[in-house]
């Protein structure tokens, strides 16, 4: 037969099951979670000597970990220290605990996500193929202007690393600016900050403005204070529409339109520079983050340059390829 305190816990749980999908109206696969999760701590208390009614706070972080060392995912357990707090609070409510032990409890952090990312190559074929497609024959005056607003958007954007907002709404004043190796670009909180700027963005920059300028001139393209203008209300071409564009690129290239965005160009421009050896708090002014530990999601890359560079270079590393 089974401990008293076991059998109180079982019908508490049945009681906090009810309450759940009487009052909080809760899914059926949601109380299947609630009962699964909990019944599966009541085997770890019991295991412990304790119950799910008697439990302390400290069983249930040793629980935790528990579950964790069982290599469940942050979500998971995060959605099973949910499934407690909730059945807590109802025995507090109903004046069978006179305290709730999770209250003290941590959520489980959860890992930041890597950025999707493109390779150099990946990156070098968009840029060949919207240069290509630029420059071929036959097109009308909209097109080819249209054509060489993708390859100016591009080489702009892999070349700074600037946010789709900023690059979108640039200033046609920026094609006049006398050094033609930086951009200046205002971008969170009316913040500015200088940008390098490559040869061959500027190249695309000036063959795009050259053509902007003789469609203006003709008429059929009004003046406006945007370097990228459009009939949209902001007045400048609108992110979603550049997004597209990207996406019909990247398919005609041949790669996965669902990891391409102009998002991940920032996050590409940002990979390879660390890849090649540029400093975290470089990259973070170039990216415009105000908090380094924004740009840190990035040190995976700096973890494997690190060990590349001593596996290559340190001498003990040498002596040990030798013996090998």
């Amino acid at each position: 037969m089974a401990p008293k305190h076991n059998d109180l816990s079982l019908a508490h749980l049945e009681a906090f099951l009810e309450m759940m999908s009487a009052e909080r109206g809760a899914a059926g696969n949601t109380l299947v979670s609630y009962r699964n999760d909990l019944e599966d701590m009541q085997a770890f208390l019991r295991g412990m000597g304790s119950s799910l009614t008697g439990a302390s706070s400290e069983q249930l972080r040793q629980y935790l970990g528990d579950v964790a060392a069982r290599g469940f995912a942050a979500s998971s357990q995060a959605r099973r220290l949910s499934a407690m707090r909730q059945f807590y609070k109802f025995l507090f409510a109903e004046g069978q605990r006179d305290n709730d032990p999770t209250g003290i409890l941590d959520s489980p952090k959860k890992p930041r996500p890597l950025p999707k990312s493109l390779s150099e190559e990946d990156v070098t074929l968009l840029i060949e193929t919207a240069r290509q497609e630029a420059n071929q024959a036959g097109l009308d005056e909209r097109q080819n202007l249209q054509r060489h607003r993708l390859i100016t958007l591009l080489e702009l954007l892999y070349a700074t690393g600037m946010r789709v907002s900023e690059l979108v709404s640039l200033p046609v004043s920026i094609a006049a600016q006398d050094d033609h190796r930086f951009l200046i670009i205002r971008g969170k909180g009316n913040k500015e900050r200088l940008v390098p700027l490559s040869s061959a963005s500027h190249r695309a920059l000036s063959d795009y403005v050259r053509l902007l300028n003789r469609q203006e001139e003709t008429g059929k393209q009004p003046a406006s204070p945007f370097l990228f203008p459009s009939r949209s209300s902001s007045g400048h071409l609108p992110r979603q529409v550049f997004a597209r564009e990207l996406k019909d690129l990247a398919g005609r290239c041949g790669l996965n339109t669902d990891l391409l965005s102009p998002h991940v160009l920032r996050h590409a421009f940002a990979s390879h520079l660390l890849h090649h050896g540029a400093d975290l708090r470089v990259v973070q002014e170039l990216l415009g983050h105000a908090d380094i530990s924004t740009t840190q999601i990035y040190t995976h890359i700096l973890e494997e340059r690190l060990h590349r560079l001593v596996s290559d270079h340190h001498p003990l590393a040498n002596a040990a390829k030798m013996g090998t």
